[in-house]
């Protein structure tokens, strides 16, 4: 009878330590998955930070992934429909491991990372399932939200849904390629109403790749075709693989305070941000990356100082070309929607630093803001803003058209009608510089913009007359 009590004593204290070890693990609260168009995402949201492996099995083929320190909270509910997945199946290994299990179609190549808490989430654990490369085009019947065509795939020479005269043999189409940003497991900003921005962008990203396919002489290309995450680096190495003449990054701000309002435009800034509002911003951007781990553009196969010249060659052209696209951009937007800034901001996001194409980052307007987030997610204004960011593109390859494509043999061949080009001048420009760009003499130069001296300031902008007028003159 003495013993009865140590005992009892001695039960109580292993049942607390078994309740204090159970509320000290993590829980798995759920699981979200996204379909992109060479790989499937598995996202497990955590109650906090863990410790895990993953490996793969064969016959059949599935994917493990032990979580340890972590319960299960509830089943795991995943739609697997067009995606390599089978099915998803779970069981505690002891009170405090989790053991995952990924029923496969078919063998994939696994990557997997955690990632801490941020402004929508808290603790996650992201596993990658990459597609063979046999494997890497998605099935046909793929539902919008998913994708529709790969970014590995070769350039597709046709435009959906528009029938146009071909251009003359050898002259290649201008390519714009529309990067709408966020997507995924990353919803970007939100308004009010629960609208979130990577569905508002995608929608105008869509709209505006349908009408820049409608001119001849231009095709448009776009980064993601659904709602899925690709990391900011990898964006502009599609733009790089499409063969971009022209990146715009499509996006829809947000502020602390809801009575910001109206759109902007923004370039690289080689030199840091032009404002507190454009760090802010870029800031925020670049943080987002986290979600989906860093890709570099790499020199590395270069001498350390040719790869610095051609880098910053390749650099002041492509911004030189970016801030000019940017203003003709930003003033046909300022005729449909309040503009934020009435200049062209820069600022360092990551997505536009693809220092061989001219990039362009387009905030459509400020979500957080009820009237501006009830007019961006309106057909009429996406329609509306679509037009405007091709104007602007119009105008600056009217002016400025890539040698061998079609737009350039209509100016070669007088077919284009050709008004006075523009340069903004960026942080050490000077008179004579520009006017050995454009291949003119200072005079000239000087002359078309009635300037009093050579001096120059950021920011201006200068009428850079027609290969003609500077001959004659």
């Amino acid at each position: 009878m003495r013993m009865r009590a140590p005992l009892a004593v001695l039960g109580l204290l292993l049942m607390a330590m078994a309740v204090d070890v159970w509320a000290a693990t993590t829980q798995v609260r759920s699981v979200r998955l996204w379909r992109a168009p060479d790989n499937t995402r598995l996202v497990f949201d955590l109650s906090g930070p863990v410790q895990h492996s993953v490996f793969t099995l064969t016959s059949p083929d599935r994917l493990v992934i032990d979580i340890n320190g972590a319960t299960l909270a509830s089943p795991l509910n995943v739609a697997t429909a067009n995606t390599p997945i089978t099915s998803v199946r779970s069981a505690q290994r002891t009170p405090t491991d989790l053991r995952v299990v990924v029923d496969l179609k078919k063998a994939v190549t696994p990557k997997s990372f955690t990632l801490a808490p941020n402004q929508q989430y808290g603790n996650r654990l992201v596993v990658d399932l990459f597609d063979n490369p046999a494997d890497a085009n998605p099935p046909p019947s793929l539902p919008e939200t998913s994708v529709a065509t790969a970014p590995s795939v070769p350039i597709s020479p046709s435009k959906p849904d528009v029938k146009l005269t071909p251009v003359p043999s050898g002259k290649r189409d201008i390519v714009v390629v529309v990067d709408a940003g966020h997507g995924g497991e990353d919803p970007g900003a939100s308004g009010g109403r629960g609208q979130q921005e990577k569905n508002v962008v995608l929608s105008i990203a869509k709209e505006l790749q349908r009408q820049i396919n409608a001119e001849r002489g231009y095709r448009a290309e776009l980064t993601r075709t659904g709602d899925y995450f690709i990391p900011l680096r990898k964006r502009t190495e599609i733009a790089r693989a499409k063969g971009a003449d022209l990146f715009v990054s499509i996006h829809a701000d947000a502020a602390p305070s809801t009575a910001a309002f109206g759109a902007s435009v923004f370039a690289l800034s080689d030199r840091g941000a032009t404002s507190e509002t454009a760090r802010w911003l870029a800031d925020s951007e670049n943080r987002s990356d986290l979600i989906g781990g860093a890709g570099a553009v790499s020199l590395d196969d270069k001498d350390r100082m040719l790869a610095g010249v051609l880098l910053d060659l390749s650099m002041t052209a492509s911004l030189s070309s970016s801030l000019n696209v940017g203003q003709k951009v930003l003033s046909n937007i300022g005729r449909v929607t309040p503009l934020h800034k009435s200049r062209v901001e820069q600022a360092g996001f990551m997505v536009l630093k693809s220092p061989d194409i001219p990039s362009i980052l387009v905030e459509t307007g400020f979500i957080s803001n009820a009237n501006e987030a009830n007019k961006l997610t309106t057909s009429s204004h996406q329609q509306a803003l679509a037009r405007s960011i091709t104007a602007g593109v119009k105008q600056f390859f009217q002016q400025n058209p890539p040698q061998g494509t079609y737009i350039a043999w209509l100016r070669d061949n007088g077919k284009l009608a050709q008004g006075p080009r523009t340069h903004t001048v960026r942080s050490g420009e000077t008179l004579a510089m520009l006017a050995a760009r454009y291949d003119m003499s200072v005079a000239t130069l000087r002359s078309a913009n009635a300037l009093k001296s050579d001096e120059l300031r950021v920011g201006q902008d200068l009428r850079i007359p027609s290969a003609e007028v500077a001959t004659q003159e």
